[in-house]
């Protein structure tokens, strides 16, 4: 597995792991602190889109496709990594897989995020989507945070 294949994060919430896993996996929650619109809620084998409401991406549309959802421990899904070119369609690309693992820390709850896949990207593409989501998981992990209040 080459460097640029997965990007790891872990972050600790203190927060308990039931109400981190409803801010990841309840819809409504993780739009409000991914900043996208989602039109459905986290279905295994099924799509949800919305459109990103974080200012000066209005225009992008967003999907994800749910992998799993394992209670309080495990919420995987595919998405296409820095998908923003509109007059681009990223459909018959490869995705990447996205998973949010949660476990109890000290009284809290540990946040691990691992996207993998990145090595399957046509080769003109994975420099910038590895670089962006890299740092983008970094803010998202805080943005978790702030939003339950830990």
């Amino acid at each position: 597995m080459s460097s640029t294949n997965e990007i790891r994060k872990h972050l600790h919430i203190k927060a308990p792991q039931s109400r981190v896993w409803q801010a990841i996996t309840d819809s409504a929650q993780f739009g409000a602190w991914f900043n996208v619109a989602l039109e459905s809620p986290f279905v295994v084998g099924q799509p949800t889109s919305g459109q990103i409401t974080y200012k000066g991406w209005e225009h992008v549309r967003f999907t994800l496709h749910t992998e799993a959802l394992e209670p309080e421990t495990r919420f995987a899904y595919r998405w296409h990594p820095y998908a923003v070119d509109t007059k681009k369609d990223y459909s018959a690309e490869p995705m990447t897989l996205v998973e949010f693992l949660l476990e109890p820390q000290d009284g809290g709850t540990l946040v691990t995020v691992v996207e993998s896949g990145f090595d399957r990207l046509p080769p003109e593409r994975i420099a910038e989507a590895f670089r962006m989501n890299e740092r983008g998981w970094d803010e998202q992990l805080e943005n978790v945070r702030a939003y339950v209040g830990a």
